[in-house]
């Protein structure tokens, strides 16, 4: 396998989106945050994304080059449309709104719906407590990749909801960013694009409710689903993604899961922010 630097595979990330139509300015947004995914060992996130992106952008579901739409506006809150404009780029200027805010007053929280795939929180949550302020942050999918099954179920009816909490410290901050499924869907992806190699025992369930280790359940019909974190208590799990989901349709003003939705392209992104 060819190792490339750092340096080499952000430059070749960047050319792809120019490419594809993506300003200089905003490939190189979305290229940072798949490359530093990447470097951090989170190949899920990284650039295996861009293909999907890619291919989101030829077929017009993301759009290139629009503004973050303020809806309203508080001195505290901030709830905005991102227009399905490339995640990365829209969640950072959404966090470019939010940081005066928090710094003026103690604390605040913005949202944002319709926001393509924002990539790894940490990276927003870091961003923030490297400025000394704590940074709570979650996504669902707009409604759609129902792919978490509820505990005893076949059937996804949850997307993996993920949860992130920064707290800045002395020296480096505590990052705190995992999924509330057992494992990530893009780590499943992995396995997926490397050839259909078994994922471990114990992530994913087939069709018929039975436990696989095939990745291709999640990608290829008849579809299966992942388990919930938290084992023989995954009620746990399904229950904090269920309110993670309630909470980022709800406040941006998106949706929530519902039946029959499409396959995941987006996310409805929530910021809570204090200053300690």
């Amino acid at each position: 396998m060819p190792i490339l630097s750092a340096s080499i595979l952000y430059d070749f990330a960047t050319r792809l989106f120019e490419a594809a139509g993506v300003s200089r300015a905003e490939a190189e947004v979305v290229a940072a945050n798949l490359v530093g995914a990447n470097l951090r060992g989170h190949d899920s996130h990284g650039v295996l994304r861009i293909p999907q992106y890619i291919d989101f952008i030829e077929r017009g579901e993301y759009r290139l080059g629009v503004d973050l739409l303020v809806l309203s506006e508080t001195p505290a809150v901030l709830v905005c449309d991102a227009q399905w404009g490339l995640g990365q780029v829209q969640a950072h200027r959404l966090l470019d709104r939010l940081l005066p805010k928090v710094r003026e007053l103690g604390l605040g929280a913005a949202t944002a719906r319709h926001c393509g795939h924002i990539g790894r929180l940490g990276e927003y949550a870091e961003r923030a407590a490297e400025q000394g302020l704590i940074l709570i942050t979650t996504v669902n999918n707009n409604g759609a990749g129902q792919r978490v099954a509820p505990p005893g179920g076949i059937a996804g009816r949850l997307g993996t909801n993920p949860l992130c909490i920064a707290i800045p410290t002395a020296t480096t901050p505590v990052v705190l960013d995992f999924g509330t499924s057992v494992v990530a869907e893009g780590k499943v992806r992995v396995h997926y694009l490397n050839g259909k190699t078994p994922v471990p025992e114990g992530w994913l369930l087939d069709h018929r409710g039975q436990p696989t280790t095939d990745p291709s359940v999640l990608y290829e019909p008849p579809f299966g689903s992942i388990l919930p974190m938290g084992g023989s208590q995954a009620y746990k799990g399904f229950g904090l993604g269920l309110v993670l989901d309630m909470l980022a349709g709800g406040l941006t003003g998106g949706r929530t899961g519902y039946e029959g939705s499409p396959p995941p392209k987006g996310n409805c992104v929530v910021f809570l922010a204090l200053d300690p």
